[in-house]
């Protein structure tokens, strides 16, 4: 049994980690400002932002982690303004890596930043290579360098790319809704190739990461499912589970048209419109990564698409979410 501290444990990814890793009898301790989604384990909870040094160094103090898995972030992408809006992926860095630094008890600690240090478009030559296409991004290139640049200690980066499953929130539970009540499309004669990644397929990552012979570990992965899916198979995998015919497939000059509109009601301060040029541009691009050296540390993943597509259609339900 060790002794694991996660910050962000309320939310998505960390729901389904403490979960995971309580289940198998570690010590967690989940600091976030949130209460978690799943009360079964308020237990386990502390309450403290991470821009809090104070409070973030008692914490550590009280409990001694042998671990830390540091997934605490503003994740949404709408700041338009200032960088200070991201304060948490910034600053929030710096302190988690100073208390760490300065610590005798942890082992090892994942960071996590985003695939999002690089637009969807561009393949990074390695990853020290960035292109942030927004504010969010680029608030986790910040963090992800301060990081590698003074970090003293064990440490592994991962990039989150676009996790999916129970406790999910938006974008992706949007796109189950939308395949749910038979409002979404694809571009004709598109169907691109996507590195997502199912979360209990990531939890096993991330459990691998922690635990494995430093010299078997790289600094830095993409945390995705291998191979990637094709987004038109998926779509469709979700629609059948929700007893649905399959996808709309629609021509692209209209749906450009409505994007345009879309980005013009985005500026006039709609937060969520149906469509933009963002979201087109997401829905006709392959996001492919090399997954060679994580599949080589993991190895087969537990679940696959169907089963993942299944478990999370099976938990909306339930949750009538």
């Amino acid at each position: 049994m060790s002794k694991i501290l996660i910050t962000g444990g309320s939310g998505f990814i960390g729901t389904n980690l403490v979960e995971y890793l309580s289940l198998k009898n570690h010590d967690i301790v989940n600091y976030d400002i949130k209460e978690p989604k799943n009360k079964a384990f308020l237990k386990n909870w502390v309450q403290g932002d991470i821009l809090d040094k104070e409070k973030l160094q008692a914490c550590f103090d009280t409990f001694n982690p042998e671990y830390v898995v540091h997934l605490a972030a503003r994740t949404d992408l709408n700041e338009n303004h200032s960088l200070k809006g991201y304060a948490a992926n910034i600053e929030g860095v710096h302190n988690i890596v100073a208390i760490i630094n300065a610590s005798t008890s942890v082992k090892r600690t994942i960071y996590a930043s985003s695939r999002m240090v690089c637009r969807i478009d561009y393949i990074p030559k390695d990853f020290n290579d960035f292109c942030p296409p927004n504010l969010y991004g680029e608030s986790k290139m910040i963090g992800e360098k301060y990081v590698k640049e003074n970090a003293n200690h064990d440490f592994v980066v991962v990039r989150p790319t676009s996790i999916w499953g129970p406790y999910f929130e938006i974008p992706y539970k949007t796109f189950f809704d939308t395949v749910r009540k038979k409002m979404f499309f694809i571009p004709k004669n598109h169907n691109p190739k996507k590195s997502f990644g199912f979360v209990l397929n990531s939890i096993f990552q991330l459990e691998k990461m922690l635990f494995a012979p430093k010299e078997n570990l790289n600094q830095c992965y993409y945390l995705t499912d291998y191979p990637p899916l094709q987004l038109k198979e998926w779509a469709n995998m979700v629609s059948a589970e929700f007893d649905n015919g399959k996808i709309m497939e629609i021509p692209m000059l209209p749906l450009k048209i409505i994007a345009t509109f879309g980005d013009l009601f985005y500026k006039m301060g709609w937060k969520n419109p149906p469509l933009t040029s963002f979201r087109l541009n997401n829905l006709i691009t392959h996001m492919v990564y090399d997954t060679t050296d994580l599949e080589k540390l993991c190895g087969d993943l537990p679940y696959t698409v169907q089963e993942g597509v299944k478990m999370t259609t099976s938990w909306m339900k339930q949750s009538n979410s």
